[in-house]
């Protein structure tokens, strides 16, 4: 295996490669096929680009755990595992755990039909149970939700005094951030289908605007644009001049000019942005760019929405998994337990 495809570095080292991929020294001591095919068990068997990269940081934390025991391909068995398993548990959640154990049964599963190894040691372990009825992102009410939106300066410079007229420049990041929050309150549309989307995946048909998102496993799913959503794209895409630009990214990141570029926002930026925005109005710092589409979805149900129908919105295959960012019973638990008088 040449150092096109990856570099080879000590046991225990998990910094990647100035290539961008390091194949762990107990891979690379069985030769240039084992290396070759750790390597494509990433290129090959996993297309979605953050599975890829979790299942990798998972891969090269368990090799830097097994070369600091000095333990060959060969000599890794069950017990190594669940020893590994145990000691991540005492720091990581439960389903972090389960991700690092189905990866690494994906993986050798992979080196065996490779005939890199006879047996794969994850096989037979088993991770701790996970059951949850209530997930833990943080979602704002509908009131801090509008307070957010309306906070965010539409206009560059000060505000013109009483009389005067308003000949402020838009503030084209400005009309940005307000467009994606409304795209993932309004379409309960991911962070990362948010920030995929092209100018052209905001559309018209019929009377209608629609938003095209593309969702995780290649997966497109259309939504129909709430009314709010499409004036906050239409006002920022005016003043962002790339309504022709029809296979550009929609979210573009800014330069050190304070300029819109054309590379999309990174999740960082968006990040750092929701951050930056909901401290300015004293929001609590736990909000997230996931917030928006749990937010959304509270807000749908607490409005008389179906569950079945926020899952369609949100594109879950199960609604127990749209359930999750349902918060509206927070306030139902409260008012009965009010009740208990003494």
């Amino acid at each position: 295996m040449t150092n096109e495809l990856a570099t080879i570095t000590p046991a225990g080292d998990l910094s990647p490669g100035r290539t961008g991929f390091t194949v762990p020294a107990t891979i690379a001591d069985q030769g240039d096929e084992a290396a070759e095919r750790f390597f494509t068990f990433f290129t090959d068997t996993i297309p979605n680009a953050n599975t890829r990269a979790a299942y990798y940081r998972n891969a090269m934390r368990f090799f830097a755990w097994t070369g600091k025991k000095r333990l060959s391909l060969d000599a890794i068995k069950s017990y190594h595992v669940s020893g590994y398993l145990a000691e991540l548990a005492s720091s990581h959640a439960t389903p972090t755990v389960k991700q690092h154990l189905a990866s690494l049964r994906m993986l050798f599963d992979w080196l065996i039909t490779g005939q890199v190894i006879d047996a794969n040691p994850a096989a037979a372990v088993r991770a701790a149970k996970h059951v949850v009825k209530k997930g833990k992102t943080p979602v704002l009410k509908a009131d801090e939700a509008r307070t957010l939106l309306d906070s965010i300066p539409l206009m560059i410079g000060p505000e013109p005094k009483d009389g005067e007229e308003d000949n402020r420049p838009p503030s084209v990041i400005g009309l940005r951030d307000r467009a994606l929050i409304a795209v993932m309150v309004f379409s309960f549309a991911r962070i990362g289908a948010a920030l995929g989307m092209k100018v052209e995946d905001y559309y018209t048909e019929g009377r209608r605007a629609w938003f095209r998102l593309h969702e995780k496993g290649g997966k497109r799913h259309e939504v129909p644009a709430h009314h709010n959503a499409e004036d906050y794209l239409d006002a920022y895409i005016a003043a962002a001049g790339i309504a022709t630009e029809k296979k550009s990214p929609l979210f573009r990141s800014i330069d050190r000019h304070r300029r819109l570029t054309a590379r999309p926002m990174s999740r960082i930026d968006a990040w750092k942005m929701i951050k930056r925005r909901a401290q300015a109005i004293g929001l609590p710092e736990e909000i997230c760019n996931h917030t928006f589409r749990a937010t959304g979805i509270t807000a749908y149900l607490e409005n008389g929405g179906t569950i079945e129908h926020a899952q369609q919105i949100a594109n879950h295959e199960s609604p127990k998994t749209t359930k999750l960012y349902d918060r509206t019973s927070d306030q139902i638990t409260l008012d009965e337990v009010e009740k208990i008088v003494i």
